[in-house]
C-alpha cells in the first residue's frame, strides 16, 4: 500500500507541474500578442502621421463616372483646401454633399492609399426632357405668358436648366418637351418616358397639362391618351402600330388620334370621326 501512495504522490506531483507549465506558456503568449498587437498599432499609428499621407493638390483626386461635368467642375464641389491630411477627410461626408448637387445622382468617396489621394467615382443625372410650367402652375400669377424651364431626367427628379448649363456650357438641351405641373406626372414619368424612349414613333411633345387627358404630339400627329394609368405602356404600343398612318390620310385631314381606348382606337377627323385598325400597315 505504501508502494502506491508514494506512486500516485509522484503522478500527481507531475501533472501539476506541466499544468503549471501550460499556464506560464500561455501567459508568455498572451504577452507576446498583446507586444505584438500593440507594436503593429504604434507603426500603423506612426505611419499615418508622416507627412507622406497629404493631398497636396488636386492632381492626387482621381474623378471618374462624370460625362457631363468636367473633372475641374467635380474638384470644384469637393470644396478642399490643400495642402490637407488624408486622415482628416471625411470620405462619407465629401459623398453626400456631392449627391446634393442637382445634377449629381450618387457619389463614391474612398480614400487612396498607395500613392496617398482621393478617388471620386460619380453617377450623373443625364437629362432627357425640357420641362416647361406656366408661372400660374408655379404659383406666380404675375405674368402667365412666362414659362418655368427646368430640366428632367429618366426617374423624374427635377433639375435647374440654369445651373445646369452653367456648369457645363456645351451639354445638348434635350429635344423633348414636357408641359404641365409635374405634381401631374411624377408618378408615371419613369414608366413614360421609357416607353416613348424606345418607341418607333418620334414623340417632339408630351402635354400633362389636362390632368385627364394626356397628349403626345407625334410626327403623326396628336395623340390623346386619356387619364394615363397602367395601360400607358400598351398604348404607347399601339401608338408604333399606327406609324403609317401619314400613308392613308394626309396629315391635314386628321384633327387627332384618340387612344383613350385602346381597343378602340379612333382617328378624330376635322369634320367626322373614323374609326380605324390599328393593325394594317
Amino acid at each position: 500500500m505504501a508502494g502506491i501512495v508514494s506512486v500516485s504522490r509522484k503522478v500527481l506531483a507531475g501533472r501539476r507541474k506541466k499544468l503549471r507549465q501550460k499556464r506560464q506558456a500561455k501567459i508568455f503568449q498572451a504577452i507576446w500578442r498583446s507586444l505584438a498587437v500593440t507594436g503593429l498599432a504604434s507603426s500603423l499609428l506612426w505611419v499615418t502621421l508622416q507627412p507622406i499621407w497629404v493631398l497636396k493638390n488636386p492632381d492626387d483626386i482621381v474623378i471618374s463616372g462624370n460625362q457631363l461635368l468636367s473633372d475641374e467642375t467635380v474638384e470644384s464641389f469637393l470644396k478642399l483646401s490643400y495642402p490637407q491630411s488624408l486622415w482628416r477627410i471625411q470620405p462619407s461626408r465629401i459623398a453626400s454633399s456631392l449627391q446634393q448637387q442637382p445634377t449629381i445622382a450618387q457619389a463614391i468617396v474612398t480614400r487612396r492609399l498607395f500613392p496617398p489621394g482621393l478617388v471620386v467615382q460619380i453617377h450623373e443625372r443625364i437629362p432627357v426632357a425640357v420641362a416647361q410650367m406656366h408661372r400660374e402652375q408655379a404659383k406666380n400669377t404675375n405674368d402667365n405668358k412666362k414659362l418655368s424651364v427646368s430640366l428632367l431626367d429618366a426617374h423624374g427628379v427635377v433639375m435647374p436648366l440654369e445651373q445646369f448649363t452653367s456648369l457645363n456650357s456645351t451639354v445638348k438641351v434635350p429635344s423633348l418637351k414636357v408641359i404641365g405641373s409635374p405634381e401631374h406626372y411624377r408618378s408615371y414619368w419613369a414608366e413614360l418616358y421609357l416607353a416613348v424612349s424606345q418607341s418607333a414613333v418620334k414623340v417632339i411633345e408630351i402635354d400633362w397639362q389636362d390632368p385627364t387627358n394626356l397628349i403626345l404630339k407625334t410626327e403623326i400627329g396628336k395623340v390623346h391618351f386619356g387619364v394615363p394609368s397602367s395601360r400607358l405602356p400598351e398604348q404607347i404600343k399601339l401608338l408604333a402600330q399606327m406609324r403609317h398612318l401619314p400613308l392613308q390620310l394626309s396629315p391635314n385631314q386628321i384633327d387627332y388620334i384618340d387612344l383613350k381606348n385602346p381597343d378602340h382606337p379612333i382617328v378624330q377627323m376635322n369634320q367626322t370621326q373614323r374609326k380605324i385598325n390599328s393593325r394594317t400597315p
